[in-house]
């Protein structure tokens, strides 16, 4: 137990230092045979304590004291429609944030890890935060997908452990910012339809 809130307090740390996080926005959380730890409503990730991650059943019910992230039915809906899946980090980057405000998904193929890691990231439609809506939008896309940005709000990255989530939302945020870095500077010079299937090749042989 100690463990697992441990990790999530390091998880948020590093998400505060990597500018992928401010103020008291996104959440955090790892899914156990105990249940659901996950981050407190209204918490800050740059600087949780163990006092601030509430242990919940499957369901979203609160097991301990306090009050879980208001976020906390998207997470359990993913963890029903992926059961590979024990950790989810919803936060809100500056860069993912802004193609998402612009409804604008990340698919261009201008370098070799967003292939390898995503293929592509789509936006799920806006919902109000918190709504069943949000969950049915948002889940749609990550029936395939391991990170989706959430329109005019975020982005949401889930995986089989938290270090591995981490991972893929600080590559989708560096994704997006040389993808806007690249439109800025000139036209970018995309990767050859060969390059792409090679490196599908490369992914599928991993697995």
């Amino acid at each position: 137990m100690e463990m697992r809130k441990e990790e999530i307090i390091e998880i948020g740390k590093r998400l505060y230092l990597k500018n992928l996080t401010v103020a008291t926005s996104g959440n955090i959380s790892i899914k156990t045979d105990k249940g659901i730890y996950i981050t407190a409503s209204g918490s800050s990730l740059g600087s949780l304590k163990k006092e601030d991650i509430v242990l919940t059943d499957l369901e979203g019910n609160e097991i301990s004291q306090g009050k879980a992230s208001s976020e906390k039915k998207l997470h359990v809906a993913i963890y029903k429609l992926r059961p590979e899946i024990n950790a989810i980090i919803h936060t809100h980057p500056v860069y993912l944030t802004s193609f998402a405000a612009c409804h604008k998904s990340l698919k261009e193929p201008i370098m070799s890890e967003n292939i390898l890691y995503f293929e592509d990231i789509p936006v799920a439609k806006y919902a109000m935060p918190s709504s069943d809506e949000l969950v049915k939008n948002t889940i749609k896309h990550l029936k395939k997908r391991d990170v989706v940005m959430m329109a005019n709000h975020g982005a949401i990255a889930i995986a089989s452990s938290l270090e591995d989530a981490f991972a893929k939302i600080e590559t989708a945020e560096y994704y997006a910012q040389v993808t806007l870095n690249t439109h800025i500077i000139g036209k970018p010079k995309y990767l050859s339809d060969e390059d792409i299937s090679d490196l599908l090749k490369l992914k599928h042989s991993r697995r």
